[in-house]
């Protein structure tokens, strides 16, 4: 895989007046960990979606700022609740013989038969795993295939999962990641659509009550 690089200045700005920055198309972010003292820095915004995408939360990064450069995980991000951009990124340095523990992104391909030939719908109950590792051995994502999902009874579980050499799955083997559960039948559809009709008609008979109430 590529190396992945991204430069990034030092700021001085801190506080609300980080929105200056923001509107310059600048990403505010600190850079803490091994061997460093907390630095505040920014980084281009283009370059930070750019960088999340390619590395997530488990790709080491060449963190380059004031003439030094630090190995990095992207420890940590958040997005602005309207426009979905990166606001703030948390980069944590490594000690590259160390392991470290964060999380790996998990990638569902292929086409689970219970799905395509039985009508069943696919659930998917957890999108990442924990795991422990050296920096070096991290990957950016581990691959589920769900074919292998035939029937209603089958699940694919942690223990099923290719694990590249080097890394030490620390989530629950027995926990599951996906499965296929059934279509609904005609009694529990109309069962459902009984209990919205009910709730629809609670809902009116409380609004009229309360209309009423407003007359007096």
């Amino acid at each position: 895989m590529e190396k992945l690089i991204i430069e990034a200045e030092i700021r001085e700005i801190h506080g609300r007046k980080t929105d200056a920055l923001r509107n310059e198309g600048k990403t505010p972010a600190v850079v803490y960990g091994f061997n460093t003292e907390p630095i505040n820095i920014t980084v281009d915004r283009n370059a930070a979606e750019k960088l999340y995408r390619e590395a997530g939360e488990s790709s080491v990064i060449d963190l380059k700022v004031g003439g030094k450069e630090y190995n990095v995980l992207i420890q940590d991000i958040q997005r602005d609740v309207l426009t979905g951009f990166i606001i703030h990124v948390d980069f944590r340095s490594l000690d590259m013989t160390k392991t470290v523990e964060t999380t790996i992104s998990l990638i569902f391909v292929g086409e689970a038969p219970a799905v395509k030939e039985m009508g069943g719908t696919l659930v998917t109950a957890s999108e990442e795993i924990e795991v422990r590792a050296l920096p070096s051995k991290l990957v950016h994502e581990i691959e589920v295939n769900i074919g292998s999902l035939k029937t209603f009874d089958d699940a694919i579980r942690v223990s099923d999962l290719e694990i590249p050499e080097g890394i030490e799955v620390l989530t629950n083997a027995q926990a599951t990641i996906a499965s296929v559960t059934s279509p609904r039948t005609a009694e529990e559809m109309e069962a459902l659509d009984n209990a919205v009709e009910g709730d629809v008609g609670a809902v009116e008979v409380t609004t009229e009550k309360k209309v009423d109430e407003n007359k007096k």
